[in-house]
């Protein structure tokens, strides 16, 4: 008998049948398992902040917030999204080095509990915003540490960056809060990178962040309601990786914590957690039209492909590592062959698995790219070759939930407008 991959009991060849591949499928019971297995044991102080960037579907960001996730966002969809999704205002913080003034105009008008500021004229331009609104804004720094992390898949901090505000400069800013009486410079924020595998790294980074966080308070005048140590918590894809031990982590977090919150009981601590949270729950589901050798290699061309998962072209890495694949139609049968993946896109670079070992491949057959949650069809190239991006699906208590619908061509010409080159109107001619 056939081993077939299963989400909840519902089959993947049900899900194909169902919805059409490519697809994106979410299960919600790993999005719940990995929320409440690192929330249960971790300090009640430090708050669990959900990154809309790693997967910002309005299903996603709904689900992991009634668990209890908060909201962290970096663009006017991610904060309507995550407003819409159920999560309440003081529950969201906005970051990005780049903001608009329609942005941040959208933060204070909606209240969030704080505006993340990555530049001095950034803090200037909220300040200028909320003194035309009556309001006093809520404002957290950035700030670029001197310090570097370790052992992380891409660095965001310690080096010169266009996120946050230097170490030394900001120490240099002791008239900060007088220069903008419109803004309430009430906390600090620092991430140093992502991908992090180390409990160890992670505890040592906290525990520097926590610490000049105060430093800063002290030497700005500020009072200390917030600070954001940032997260970076990996996700293992490739061989020789392991995931964190959510248990050895908070063992090392919590004391740190408890000692930080003894001498600050008014500030709330916040972790951002993107790929830790959802990576785990997603596959994404390719189906095969064409077999082929060439030049003594096998290739297995699907109508999915790197348009739809460009990380899965390799993270951090400038050699290609494959994600963990395998023929979801039947599992039972062992990896004798190695097989490159490949999808429809006229690139060489469309190839989203190397060398994969797997069974023999046929047409029809449904490939499956496991841990894709994060990072997935928002951070791909989804209209290239007009291709458009695919349907997802979330299972949750064992029922399935289309959440995102497949991009039809309507949805893709839709925004397009046709110039006739037959046609003379005079109104369309400049003088």
């Amino acid at each position: 008998m056939t081993v077939e991959f299963q989400v909840q009991g519902v089959r993947v060849s049900e899900l194909a049948r169902r919805y059409g591949t490519p697809l994106f499928v979410y299960d919600g019971t790993v999005l719940r398992d990995r929320f409440h297995g690192l929330r249960d044991r971790l300090h009640p102080a430090m708050e669990i902040f959900y990154s809309l960037k790693a997967n910002p579907n309005i299903s996603i960001c709904a689900l992991l917030h009634s668990f209890g996730a908060r909201a962290e966002v970096s663009s006017l969809v991610e904060l309507t999204t995550a407003l819409r999704a159920g999560v309440p205002p003081q529950q969201v913080i906005f970051l990005g080095p780049g903001k608009s003034r329609q942005e941040l105009a959208a933060c204070l008008d909606t209240g969030i509990h704080a505006v993340v500021c990555e530049s001095i004229p950034e803090v200037a331009l909220v300040d200028e915003l909320a003194r035309e609104r009556g309001v006093r804004a809520q404002v957290a720094l950035r700030v670029n540490p001197r310090f570097a992390v370790k052992r992380s898949g891409l660095a965001m901090g310690g080096k010169p960056r266009q996120f946050g505000i230097d170490e030394e400069e900001l120490f240099g800013q002791t008239d900060l809060v007088k220069r903008f009486p419109d803004v309430d410079v009430m906390g600090v924020q620092v991430y140093m990178g992502t991908r992090i595998l180390h409990e160890a790294v992670i505890v040592e980074n906290t525990t520097r962040i926590l610490d000049l966080a105060e430093r800063l308070a002290a030497a700005l005048h500020l009072e200390l309601r917030m600070v954001d140590v940032g997260g970076g918590l990996g996700v293992s894809y490739f061989d020789g990786e392991s995931d964190l031990d959510a248990q050895v982590l908070t063992d090392g977090l919590n004391p740190v914590i408890e000692d930080f919150t003894a001498r600050h009981p008014g500030t709330r601590l916040i972790m951002e957690l993107g790929r830790y949270l959802t990576a785990e729950a997603g596959t994404y589901v390719m189906g095969v039209r064409y077999t082929k050798t060439s030049m003594g290699e096998r290739f297995a061309v699907a109508d999915g492909g790197t348009h739809h998962h460009m990380a899965a072209v390799g993270i951090g890495s400038f050699v290609k590592r494959n994600f963990p694949m395998a023929v979801l139609n039947r599992l039972d049968e062992l990896p004798t062959e190695e097989w490159n993946i490949t999808g429809p896109l006229c690139t060489p670079g469309d190839t989203i698995g190397k060398k994969v070992p797997l069974p023999p491949v046929r047409p029809g057959d449904l490939i499956g790219v496991h841990r894709s949650g994060a990072y997935g069809p928002t951070a791909s190239p989804g209209l290239f070759l007009s291709h458009g991006y695919p349907a997802e699906v979330l299972v949750h208590e064992g029922r399935c939930h289309l959440v995102r619908e497949r991009d039809s061509p309507d949805d893709l010409l839709q925004r397009q407008r046709l110039y006739d080159p037959t046609a003379h109107d005079a109104a369309d001619v400049p003088h």
